[in-house]
């Protein structure tokens, strides 16, 4: 297919707007039977804009005609309500009999955060817990977030830190929210080293200045950017650390997939960032 794009006329969301239906059309067909594993969704309502995400059947149905087979799904209501129980409950009730796990969330910042993570481990069953750090009001070096990868060690869950939700350019004036100060990290998981943390919505210059040496840290590509961002993440990055995430409904999830289809990956390196790298985080 030769697609022509004259200068000034084509942006790249008009771009992702006008391929995506062929891309559905084409590439999904191809891939009815595997497995896609998108790490990085959320579910509910945006503080911020209003989604598709409200309606889980409607967003369930949205990602399963693109061919995701199973999606990792935060609470929205998670960034700024201070009742994270029932923030959490309610996700857990969203997600039964959906291709939706719940990623619970955790606010180190309030008084009884362990009990929390102790209902969403036991109560809920969830294995997969996500912070958001900045809008919490905490840093990374705190001594709770050491005591959170020692409980999360016991109960054997993934930690998620979300990075950041969007560029403080495009953020309401009134919530302006940096990125997280990946800094410290490195540091911390050299004491706790069975501890298992994935980022999300870093971008590669987060990453790569403090923590491809670390055996035990994950990255999703939803804000790896640039022509080729994949494969060239995968030149510094290992191939088995790196996992699908959309950041759908805040992103179109089609910018992932043409992620992954403008990088060049062999079969192998397919598999493993599509849902390879994150069955086994689980396993």
């Amino acid at each position: 297919m030769k697609l022509i794009v004259q200068a000034g006329r084509m942006n790249r969301r008009k771009f992702l707007l006008s391929t995506s239906a062929t891309l559905a059309a084409t590439s999904m067909r191809a891939e009815t039977n595997a497995a896609l594993t998108d790490c990085h969704v959320y579910l509910g309502s945006s503080p911020f804009r209003e989604s598709v995400a409200e309606n889980t059947a409607k967003f369930a149905d949205y990602l399963h005609q693109r061919g995701v087979t199973e999606a990792w799904a935060g609470a929205f209501e998670g960034l700024l309500r201070r009742d994270v129980a029932k923030v959490n409950t309610a996700l857990a009730k969203k997600c039964e009999n959906t291709l939706f796990r719940p990623c619970g969330t955790v606010n180190l910042a309030l008084p009884s955060w362990q009990e929390d993570v102790k209902r969403c481990a036991e109560d809920l069953g969830m294995r997969v817990i996500r912070l958001h750090p900045n809008y919490h009001g905490h840093a990374l070096d705190t001594a709770a977030f050491r005591e959170l990868l020692a409980i999360a060690g016991q109960h054997r869950l993934l930690i998620q830190i979300v990075t950041q939700m969007e560029d403080e350019r495009t953020q309401h004036p009134q919530v302006r929210v940096p990125a997280v100060d990946l800094a410290p990290v490195a540091g911390i998981l050299k004491e706790h080293k069975d501890a298992r943390v994935m980022l999300l919505n870093a971008n590669a210059s987060m990453v790569l200045r403090h923590l491809q040496d670390c055996p035990n840290v994950w990255l999703d590509f939803a804000m790896i950017e640039g022509v080729g961002g994949v494969e060239n993440l995968l030149k510094t990055w290992p191939r088995d650390r790196l996992v699908f995430g959309s950041f759908a409904p805040v992103f179109y999830w089609e910018s992932a997939k043409l992620k992954m289809q403008e990088s060049a990956l062999d079969e192998s390196q397919q598999q493993s960032v599509s849902s390879q790298n994150a069955a086994r985080l689980l396993a």
